[in-house]
C-alpha cells in the first residue's frame, strides 16, 4: 500500500501519524498528501536563506553547511569573499567549496552581486580605467549665470553615505556601464560556478542600486567614522538640486516627444505651470524606463540565459516621495525581476501597519501583476540592533514573517545573528516559515482591491532639493498626495482590506469585463484613488468605463476621508465582525480551496469571527505549533478566532466540488 501521510484529530488535538488506524471517530484532515508533508517535515525550498558574505576556509564543508541545515535554514546568500573581491583565486575556490559543500548538503544557493552595497559597482572595478561610466547628475545652482552643472553623482549621495563603504558608483542608465558590471561580475560568476546554475544556484540578488543624484542624508557623526573610503570625497563640492543624466538622454527625450530637452531642463528643477509639470512627468518616465530595461532588464535577461532567477530589492522602499529620485519607478523596476524584493530592517511586528504595507506590497504587487509569485524579503533586527535594544525574539522574528507572508512573500533572506539565537531557536524560526510557505508558497494571492500607486503625480510634482530630501522639501500638493496614499494603504491594512498597487501604466492596460477590472488573469472589483490623484487619460478612460458599468471606485477627499466599508464587500469570506487595527488578513487560493492568514501582530490577544461560507468544513494550521485541525465554527457561516498576542494561524477552506482532488479519508483498521 502506498505510504499517506496523515494528521488524526483526536479529543486532545492534532497529532501526526504515519500509516497508523485510527477509529471510526477520529477525523482525518482533509488535505493534499504533499500539503501535509510539507508541513510536518517543510524540505530546504520552504526554509529561510541566511546571508553570508565570505565563508572561512574551514567552513566551506559539508559538514559546516550541514550544520546551517540543522539550525532551520534552506540555504544561503554567498558570494565571493570581499577581500581583493573577484580578483582571488583562492576566494573563488573557497566559494566553489561552498556551493558544493550546499549541494551535498541539500541546501540552496543564491548569489549576492556585490562587495558589500549599493550594487552595481564590483567592488569599483567597473569605474576602473573606465572614469566616463561614473553616474552623472545635472545640478542646478541659481547663483550662476549659467546655473546647469553637470558633474558626478558622488559627494552628498547614497555612493558616499552608506554604511559599508563611500565609493564612486557607476551611471546604471549607461548601458555601456551596466555591461561592464555584467562582465565582471556575473560572467565571472558563471565561468567559475556554471554547473551549479540552475540546480544548486537558484538565484542573483542585487542590493539596493539607485539612480544615485540625490541627497538622502548624511551619515550620523558615529557612524561616518566607521564607513571605509575607498574614494575621498571633495569638501568643495557643495549640495545642490540634482537629477540623473546620461548622454542619450537628450536624444531619447526629442524621439520620444519632439521636444528639445535641454531647452527646458529648466523645469526639472522649478516652475509650477502645466508645461513645467509635463517635462517633469516625461523626463522622469524616461528615466524610469532607462533604468528598468538597462540595468533590471539586463540583469532578468541574462539570469534567464544563464537558468537562474533575478532578485533583490531597491532601496528607500517607505517613501514615495523619494520614488522618483532613486528609482524612477518603484514599482515598474521591480517589475523586472523574476522574484522582486524588500529589505525590512525591523522585526518589529507592528511595522507593518506604518509602512510595512507598503515596502512589502510594492514587490508583492509587482510579482502578482506579472503572473509572478515569488517575493524576497531581506529581513534583520537592525533598527533594533542600532538602538542599542535586545536582539529581536523568536516571537517577533515569527510575526514579522507572517505578516510579510500575509502580504505575498515567500523568500525569506536573513542577517540575523545567528550566534544572538540558540540552535533550538533558530530552528524554531525555520520551521515556521518553512510551514507558511508548505501551505502558502504555491497558493496564488487573491486580493480583490486595487490601490492606485500615484507615481505620475509624483514625477510631476517632485522638484530636487540641496539638502536631505524629506517630505518637508516638496511642494504642499505632492506631500498630500502622498500622505492620503500612505493613510489609504495603513487604513485598508488595519481593516483587513487585501489590496494591491497598481500605477497608471497598469491601469491603462487593465481590461474591463462587466463589473470587475482585469489585469492579466487577476480580476478585481474596486479601485481606491489617493486624495488629488491626477488619472493620465489612458487610464481615466478605463476607470470611467469600469464605474459604469458598476465597478468600485473610490476617490479620496483631502478634507473628508472615504468610506473603505464599501471596499470590504469586495470579498465573499475573510470578512471580520468588526476590524482589527493590529491584526493583518492575507487572502489566497490553492487548488480550488480558499486560504485566510490571519497575523495578530499585537502583543495582547485578539477575538472576532470571520465569515467563511461552508464554516464548519474549514481548516486552522498553526504554524508555530505545528497542528492542523477543525475550526470552532460559529453558526453555519462563522469562523471564531481567538488569537493570543504575536500569534499566527492559516485558515484553509474546503476543496471545491468536482476538482479531481484525492481526498484524505480515515484510516482503515
Amino acid at each position: 500500500m502506498k505510504f499517506i501521510a496523515r494528521y488524526i484529530i483526536v479529543a486532545t488535538g492534532a497529532v501526526f501519524v504515519s500509516g497508523a488506524c485510527a477509529s471510526e471517530s477520529q477525523q482525518a484532515v482533509d488535505l493534499p498528501e504533499s500539503w501535509l508533508q510539507d508541513w510536518n517535515h517543510p524540505p530546504a525550498a520552504r526554509r529561510p536563506l541566511q546571508i553570508v558574505h565570505g565563508v572561512p576556509a574551514q567552513q566551506a564543508t559539508p559538514e559546516a553547511m550541514t550544520q546551517l541545515k540543522d539550525l532551520g535554514l534552506g540555504g544561503v546568500v554567498a558570494n565571493v569573499a570581499f577581500g581583493a573581491y573577484l580578483r582571488s583565486d583562492e576566494n573563488w575556490r573557497i566559494l566553489e567549496q561552498v556551493v558544493e559543500s550546499c549541494k551535498r548538503a541539500g541546501l540552496r544557493v543564491w548569489i549576492y552581486d556585490e562587495d558589500g552595497y549599493p550594487s552595481g559597482a564590483a567592488g569599483g572595478l567597473v569605474l576602473e580605467g573606465h572614469p566616463e561610466f561614473e553616474a552623472l547628475a545635472l545640478a542646478y545652482d541659481s547663483s550662476r549665470a549659467d546655473p546647469f552643472v553637470l558633474r558626478p553623482a558622488y559627494e552628498h549621495t547614497h555612493a558616499s553615505n552608506n554604511y559599508y563603504m563611500a565609493r564612486r558608483y557607476p551611471n546604471l542608465i549607461d548601458k555601456a556601464a551596466v555591461e561592464r558590471f555584467m562582465e565582471v561580475t556575473h560572467d565571472a560568476y558563471y565561468q567559475r560556478l556554471g554547473s551549479h546554475f540552475g540546480t544548486t544556484i537558484e538565484a542573483l540578488f542585487t542590493d539596493e542600486p539607485s539612480l544615485m543624484a540625490v541627497n538622502i542624508g548624511p551619515l550620523p557623526d558615529e557612524v561616518r567614522t566607521k564607513v571605509r573610503v575607498a574614494d575621498p570625497l571633495d569638501p568643495n563640492v557643495q549640495p545642490l538640486p540634482c537629477v540623473p543624466w546620461v548622454a542619450d538622454l537628450p536624444e531619447l527625450y526629442r524621439q520620444r516627444h519632439g521636444q528639445d530637452l535641454l531647452a527646458v531642463r529648466e523645469s526639472l528643477f522649478t516652475g509650477d505651470t502645466q508645461a513645467d509639470r509635463q517635462v517633469r512627468r516625461r523626463y522622469w518616465a524616461l528615466v524610469a524606463e532607462l533604468l528598468t530595461e538597462r540595468y533590471y532588464g539586463r540583469i532578468q535577461q541574462w539570469a534567464r540565459a544563464h537558468r537562474v532567477a533575478s532578485s533583490g530589492h531597491i532601496l528607500w522602499e517607505e517613501m514615495l516621495i523619494h520614488h522618483p529620485a532613486l528609482e524612477g519607478n518603484t514599482l515598474q523596476v521591480l517589475g523586472r525581476m523574476d522574484i522582486p524584493g524588500l529589505d525590512l530592517l525591523t522585526s518589529w511586528p507592528e511595522a507593518v501597519i506604518h509602512s510595512g504595507w507598503l515596502t512589502a506590497g510594492l514587490p508583492a504587487s509587482a510579482a502578482l501583476l506579472n503572473g509572478g509569485r515569488r517575493v524576497m524579503t531581506e529581513v534583520s533586527d537592525f533598527s533594533e540592533t542600532m538602538a542599542g535594544k535586545a536582539p529581536a525574539s523568536v516571537a517577533d522574528m515569527c510575526t514579522t514573517a507572517a505578516w510579510q507572508a500575509a502580504l505575498g512573500v515567500t523568500e525569506f533572506t536573513l542577517y540575523y545573528n545567528r550566534g544572538q539565537r540558540t540552535p533550538e531557536q533558530y530552528n524554531a524560526y525555520g520551521t515556521f516559515v518553512g510551514r507558511l510557505n508548505a501551505l502558502l508558497r504555491e497558493a496564488r494571492p487573491a486580493p480583490r482591491v486595487l490601490l492606485y500607486y500615484p507615481i505620475a503625480d509624483a514625477w510631476a510634482e517632485y522638484k530636487p532639493v540641496a539638502e536631505k530630501l524629506t517630505a518637508e522639501s516638496q511642494a504642499p500638493r505632492l506631500r498630500r498626495i502622498a500622505n492620503s496614499f500612505m493613510d489609504l494603504g495603513q487604513r485598508m491594512t488595519r481593516k483587513q482590506i487585501s489590496f494591491a498597487l497598481a500605477d497608471h501604466e497598469v491601469l491603462a492596460g487593465a481590461r474591463v469585463d462587466g463589473d470587475r477590472l482585469v489585469v492579466n488573469d487577476l480580476r478585481f472589483s474596486a479601485v481606491a484613488l489617493p486624495a488629488e490623484a491626477e488619472l493620465p487619460s489612458g487610464a481615466a478612460a478605463v476607470l470611467e468605463r469600469f464605474e459604469a458599468n458598476g465597478g468600485e471606485v473610490l476617490w479620496e477627499k483631502a478634507d473628508m476621508k472615504v468610506d473603505l466599508t464599501r471596499l470590504v464587500r469586495a470579498y465573499d469570506s475573510g470578512i471580520l465582525n468588526e476590524p482589527a487595527d493590529r491584526l493583518v488578513v492575507g487572502r489566497f487560493t490553492r487548488a480550488e480551496r480558499e486560504m485566510l492568514v490571519a497575523v495578530n501582530v499585537a502583543t495582547e490577544g485578539c477575538e472576532r469571527t470571520i465569515l467563511a461560507p461552508e464554516a464548519a468544513k474549514w481548516l486552522v494550521g498553526d504554524p508555530a505549533a505545528g497542528t492542523i485541525e477543525p475550526v470552532r465554527a460559529s453558526g453555519q457561516n462563522r469562523i471564531t478566532v481567538s488569537l493570543p498576542g504575536r500569534a499566527t494561524r492559516v485558515f484553509i477552506g474546503p476543496a471545491k466540488a468536482g476538482d479531481g482532488r484525492t481526498r484524505m479519508a480515515p484510516a482503515a483498521s
